[in-house]
């Protein structure tokens, strides 16, 4: 099975510049240096490496308390921070700046990992959730590095798909030196998958901190739209907006509220303004400059990396990828700024959280779009009903934070010594 894994990236590798080209049409970011794709990588070679991994944008904001207490604890070694999306790419680039070094993971080729491993040399690596590449793992066990797979979710759809792989998944999952997961319902799961050294440590994103950039970014946008509630639909996936949109025009929201539409990936942005477009509903774009008028009801969060400072501005959020069978995107982002939180029925990937939240009354579940629409506007009109749903949201959150204090306990000392550069 490995073996035939393998053939496929093979059979892959000439049109993958192809797809780097075509997904760079929409997302720049995929044309820059795509030689790292394939391990091949510009300057003198760092020393001292610590490598942490996060796929894309959501993992990456996940991995900042772990990137922090890194550069704290170990000022001496080299954090190197890679990514797959250009979306991930980005948000490392906002987040960490030159304090770490930024590649792209090469693509899952034997040569390809091999030449990554050589260059960077790391004394150990450090995937968050759950990333995971079999020709890579396999390179890093050859050449005796420790991986380490933190903030682990999996969820019991994507269990049973990696053990259609039998054996192949079970030797993967064992060459992790260790697995520290968000609840224990994902550490069984793991574990039975071949995962050895499972421990439970909780959820990271419990101990994101929105930062002083975003608060600001929060005020010149509350400026531009006056103190008109706001309802966002956040992080909506391919088909969720159309049901938002529908819902709304059929059952309108309060005269004055203004509907925030974040799509979750930047190249669908032009499809939601076509679709606002074709539905006569008047719009403005975050791109825009000037105040929103009046009579505007709909504003599309056209931007990357800027999801904390829109939450902050919401009187209603409604989590995308929930109304639709995506398995639901981060709620626990809105939560920590006590903001009254809406999910749809299909949160498989976030299970645990909104089962919590939702028993803790921080989050409410709704079924179907007519149904989100009318919660939305009880609730815009309900000043007691917000508050109740702020408080227990904060509280909720409050009772789950400590999560990067009980991982660095469990992680740091397996991590190899790193030798001070001076």
């Amino acid at each position: 099975m490995h073996a035939l894994y393998t053939v496929l990236w093979y059979c892959a590798l000439p049109w993958l510049p192809l797809r780097l080209w075509w997904r760079g049409r929409k997302e720049p970011g995929y044309r820059a240096r795509i030689g790292e794709r394939f391990g091949r990588y510009r300057g003198a070679a760092p020393r001292d490496v610590l490598w942490l991994h996060a796929v894309s944008a959501g993992e990456m904001r996940a991995a900042a308390p772990l990137v922090e207490r890194l550069l704290r604890e170990w000022p001496q070694a080299q954090i190197l921070v890679t990514a797959m999306t250009a979306t991930g790419r980005e948000a490392a680039t906002a987040l960490y700046g030159e304090r770490v070094i930024h590649a792209w993971l090469p693509y899952d080729l034997p040569f390809a990992v091999a030449r990554f491993v050589e260059r960077f040399a790391p004394r150990a690596g450090i995937v968050i959730e759950t990333e995971v590449w079999p020709n890579l793992l396999r390179e890093c066990e050859r050449r005796a590095m420790p991986v380490f797979l933190v903030n682990a979710r999996l969820s019991a759809r994507s269990a049973a798909g990696y053990a259609k792989l039998g054996s192949m998944a079970r030797r993967t999952f064992a060459r992790f030196a260790g697995v520290a997961a968000q609840t224990p319902d994902d550490a069984s799961r793991l574990r039975d998958l071949g995962a050895r050294e499972v421990a439970v440590t909780g959820n990271l994103k419990f101990d994101v901190e929105a930062s002083s950039a975003q608060a600001a970014i929060a005020d010149a946008l509350r400026a531009r739209i006056g103190q008109r509630p706001v309802f966002i639909a956040a992080a909506t996936r391919d088909g969720e907006e159309a049901l938002v949109i529908d819902a709304i025009l059929s059952s309108p929201l309060p005269r004055n509220a203004l509907t925030l539409i974040v799509p979750r990936h930047p190249q669908r942005f032009e499809q939601v303004a076509a679709l606002l477009r074709a539905r006569g509903c008047a719009f403005v774009r975050r791109s825009d400059e000037g105040n929103v008028p009046a009579n505007v009801a709909w504003m599309l969060g056209d931007s990357m990396g800027e999801m904390p400072a829109y939450y902050a501005i919401a009187g209603v959020a409604f989590v995308g990828g929930s109304l639709l069978p995506f398995g639901g995107q981060n709620l626990i982002e809105p939560i920590a700024l006590g903001v009254p939180t809406i999910v749809g029925p299909h949160t498989f990937n976030f299970a645990d959280a909104a089962t919590g939240a939702i028993a803790a009354g921080a989050a409410l579940r709704v079924a179907t779009a007519p149904q989100l629409t009318a919660a939305v506007a009880t609730l815009l009109q309900d000043d007691p009903g917000r508050a109740a749903l702020r408080k227990h949201a904060l509280a909720f959150h409050a009772a789950h934070r400590g999560a990067i204090d009980r991982l660095w306990d469990w992680l740091a000392p397996q991590l190899p010594g790193v030798r001070a550069t001076g």
